[in-house]
């Protein structure tokens, strides 16, 4: 008996401990639960910190503070969890624009930029007063040091309203700095290559997009009776697309087309020798302009880089083939005889050639420039023929160039 009532008086104060506990667990859960859904969750591991946490670490004078950043991917996740409850699907849309050029179909239109220009910018201050002025016309000279007196002659008859870009095909960009506007200009340099070259790599039409008229010029090129923004007016008036300055009959002519006419601001039609032209509407008597000192609008650039063959890097054949650019071209394409210039024809970019079988460099590369003219020609009319046949049209006779 007395066993018996040990044991009984022992278990009865087990048996209320077990029910405390039991009661404070049911207490605890009950707690637990009114707090959890008092609170949003966030699950740290789903938060994405912008890339400027990054910049701050490697960069700590960037004058952000770590808490800033983090307050900004906290409001970042929160947002995002409202906008997800307030939707009845848990996937985001994504983004997908078929208007948008190639290649960025993934961006909302609102942050595409397809175009870009060459204005110079600061590196301090806001973006939007970087700009004090933005030129309307680009003017590129493929240029040596050895002619820098003709190209500071040149640049002079060019206003604040344009761009001036040189492409250097001898290497030598800082000792162009002894022109104070040399300091403002564009430079490239890429040694021993042509200004079409040049052109099809660093003129882009969605580059030069903010310029109304391109002016790509070779070096040698006398600008005395020349005036920049006269040209311009006068290729507005006439509606040229295409054109170049007249040349001094006496110098460096090669075509009478290209000949100046002292009694006229403009022509677009000439004569030339017996046989040279098969239609006056063509090349050479009409549509025509050479390739030393061209001028284009925005819209012909646009498709005549698109023409401009990668390897064929002298452009010759390219004046006869500018007619397929515009429409009509024997009206948008023509000589400005009141600006004009004269062609000093030296062969600097031709000296920076290689001498080959005992032959001077200029030999070598007057060669190279014929074949690629032969190539070109063929190169069109095949194009221009496959695609006649493509679509079950006899080609015409049209297609040379």
């Amino acid at each position: 008996m007395s066993k018996l009532a040990i044991l009984g008086r022992s278990g009865l104060p087990r048996s209320n401990e077990g029910m405390r506990l039991l009661f404070s667990a049911v207490i605890g859960v009950m707690l637990g639960y009114l707090f959890g859904i008092s609170f949003p969750t966030v699950n740290i591991t789903k938060l994405h910190f912008p890339s400027s946490i990054i910049s701050y670490i490697e960069d700590k004078d960037s004058g952000i503070t770590t808490q800033t950043l983090l307050n900004h991917a906290w409001t970042s996740a929160n947002s995002k969890k409202r906008n997800n409850s307030e939707s009845n699907s848990n996937e985001i849309p994504k983004i997908y624009v078929p208007t948008n050029p190639k290649g960025a179909e993934g961006l909302a239109p609102g942050i595409v930029v397809p175009e870009t220009d060459l204005y110079l910018r600061r590196l301090w201050g806001e973006p939007s007063e970087d700009l004090t002025s933005q030129p309307r016309y680009l003017v590129t000279f493929t240029v040596g040091y050895s002619q820098k007196a003709n190209i500071d002659a040149a640049v002079k008859k060019f206003s604040e309203n344009f761009t001036i870009m040189l492409f250097h095909y001898d290497g030598r960009t800082t000792d162009w700095d002894e022109f104070e506007w040399s300091k403002r200009a564009i430079h490239v340099s890429v040694r021993k290559q042509t200004k079409w070259w040049y052109a099809k790599r660093f003129l882009h039409p969605d580059i030069v997009a903010r310029y109304d008229y391109i002016f790509i010029w070779d070096e040698d090129l006398s600008v005395e009776h020349f005036n920049a923004e006269a040209y311009i007016k006068l290729v507005r008036k006439h509606g040229l697309e295409i054109s170049q300055p007249g040349l001094e009959p006496d110098r460096g002519l090669t075509w009478q087309m290209t000949k100046r006419r002292g009694d006229q601001e403009v022509h677009k039609v000439t004569e030339e020798r017996p046989g040279w032209c098969t239609d006056p509407y063509l090349p050479p008597c009409a549509a025509f302009v050479e390739i030393m000192a061209t001028v284009f609008s925005r819209d012909a650039w646009r498709c005549v880089w698109h023409m401009i063959q990668n390897d064929l890097v002298h452009g010759w054949g390219l004046d006869f083939a500018l007619r397929r650019c515009v429409e009509p071209a024997h009206e948008k394409i023509g000589v400005v005889d009141s600006q004009w210039i004269v062609h000093q024809v030296i062969p600097s970019l031709g000296n920076q050639g290689t001498a080959e079988n005992g032959r001077t460099p200029w030999v070598g590369v007057r060669a190279r420039c014929r074949k690629e003219w032969g190539m070109f020609q063929t190169r069109l009319a095949d194009a221009e023929k496959a695609y006649y046949l493509g679509k079950g049209i006899t080609p015409p006779n049209s297609t040379e160039v």
